[in-house]
């Protein structure tokens, strides 16, 4: 029988896959492209991810780590793409990037006990959270932002790829 970690694990894991294989055929004209006004282009999206897969490792080991440690501001994603140059990031450098911290933190997250999935850290918007509860929330923030990716796939005429 597998363990609820491990379970957790395997599922976090494979969100890292999933980014690779929804941007796989897509050429650096399509990747840079807003094909839909007002939205980010598939690059921001893959470089958002990137950015944040550091700053939600960081959660998940504050809280294995910490007594009920801060797991400290929310950002302002838009912010980082207008700052951070994301259509000059190499896009196999940011998929190598969060494969890499998935990977790493996915290792960690094998070996926890119950009781540690329960220990808690506190958010400054979402108040204090279990360390299942965060683990599960990053689960979700790739097939989010995939949800956009395939939007930009349909408008440029591209087949939507199924996780």
């Amino acid at each position: 029988m597998t363990s609820p970690a491990h379970a957790l694990a395997d599922e976090y894991l494979a969100g890292a896959f999933a980014v690779r294989a929804a941007v796989a055929d897509m050429s650096r004209e399509q990747l840079l492209a807003r094909p839909i006004p007002g939205r980010w282009s598939t690059m921001e999206v893959v470089c958002h991810l990137a950015d944040f897969e550091q700053v939600f490792a960081d959660r998940i080991k504050r809280i294995i780590a910490l007594p009920e440690p801060p797991l400290y501001l929310a950002a302002d994603e838009n912010l980082y793409v207008q700052a951070l140059a994301y259509h000059e990031r190499d896009l196999e450098e940011q998929l190598q990037l969060i494969e890499a911290t998935r990977r790493d933190v996915a290792r960690i997250i094998r070996h926890l006990s119950p009781e540690q999935l329960q220990k808690t850290g506190c958010h400054n918007l979402r108040g204090l959270q279990t360390l299942e509860k965060v683990i599960r929330t990053i689960i979700n923030h790739i097939p989010h932002h995939l949800a956009f990716v395939a939007e930009k796939r349909r408008a440029l005429g591209l087949p939507v790829l199924s996780s």
